[in-house]
């Protein structure tokens, strides 16, 4: 994550994980102000995340220099889950105390704290059992507050509600569907020259001048498609609930299977396929007319998208 906004309210936490289950439609009462359907019933693709709780295993404390950000110290739970060595080698025999002091005697110095957050794929329909770890920026609130709310959460779970809520806009950061290596014609959408061309008809007919005696980057050119980090902005949450046969369909997500737990119900379409991991953020640049109350969904379809 190469950005954390400011927010006002907290101390709170401004990310949170999931992965990506599949997508159905639902029907909601729309209320977008100045939206010609207001207060009518819409269809809307929606996609959901299986998103069970995630694991605090460290605090990590940042001073600012010249350089920018630097970390300070750092302070890891006992005793960490097996299944965090599949990621990383945690420290032997971790004292949590001795770093929480060394942070709370140096407060006026740290700038800012995060917290090393991992998920829990046993917990969710992803076959496999190697955490996705990432680093969650703390925010809101002066730093005495910042510190006591890490200090609680370490070595504690947190689920989705102690950091969004129903109705609220947020970024989506994820990986896009990997296409591999692919040509100009499918990866910039050139036209394919006629029949009769000499050399090549799917590529383009000049790739440049002789002066600059060099191809710019502009110049459409095969090589990797998808795959790609992605950043989308300002999704709204349309629901959140914790038992997932509300948003599965019969048979479960194609390629997924059911949501078992706790999930999140998104408006619109997400990068990557199912199974990959989605970063949800507090938005970089929320929308400036957003309603007030969450939305009414009168209706989640649960048909199985395979037919009868």
């Amino acid at each position: 994550m190469r950005f954390w906004p400011s927010v006002e309210e907290g101390p709170n936490l401004l990310g949170f994980m999931g992965y990506k289950a599949g997508m159905t439609h639902v029907f909601m009462v729309e209320d977008k102000p100045g939206s010609p359907n207001l207060g009518k019933e819409t269809v809307h693709p929606a996609t959901v995340l299986d998103a069970p709780p995630t694991l605090v295993f460290a605090v990590r404390a940042y001073v600012k220099n010249q350089y920018g950000l630097q970390t300070f110290t750092e302070a890891w739970m006992k005793k960490p889950p097996k299944d965090l060595n599949r990621v990383l080698t945690p420290p032997k025999n971790s004292a949590p105390n001795q770093g929480l002091k060394k942070m709370e005697e140096n407060l006026g110095r740290i700038a800012e704290f995060r917290l090393l957050v991992a998920t829990q794929p046993r917990l969710a329909g992803v076959p496999k059992k190697k955490m996705d770890m990432i680093e969650i920026k703390i925010d809101g609130g002066p730093v005495e507050e910042q510190f006591k709310h890490a200090k609680k959460l370490l070595g504690k779970t947190v689920s989705v509600t102690d950091v969004f809520k129903e109705g609220q806009f947020v970024d989506v950061v994820s990986v896009t569907k990997g296409k591999g290596f692919q040509g100009p014609v499918k990866r910039w959408g050139i036209k394919i020259l006629p029949r009769k061309s000499r050399k090549t008809k799917r590529g383009v007919g000049a790739i440049g001048p002789w002066k600059p005696p060099r191809v710019l980057y502009t110049v459409p050119r095969a090589g990797q498609m998808g795959y790609h980090q992605r950043t989308e902005y300002n999704k709204r949450i349309l629901k959140i609930g914790a038992d997932g046969s509300e948003a599965s369909p019969k048979g479960g997500f194609l390629r997924y299977g059911p949501v078992r737990g706790s999930y999140v119900l998104l408006d619109g379409s997400l990068p990557g396929p199912a199974k990959r991991l989605i970063r949800l953020r507090h938005p970089a640049r929320p929308p400036k007319k957003v309603p007030e109350a969450p939305p009414k969904i009168t209706h989640i379809s649960l048909e199985s998208p395979q037919g009868k």
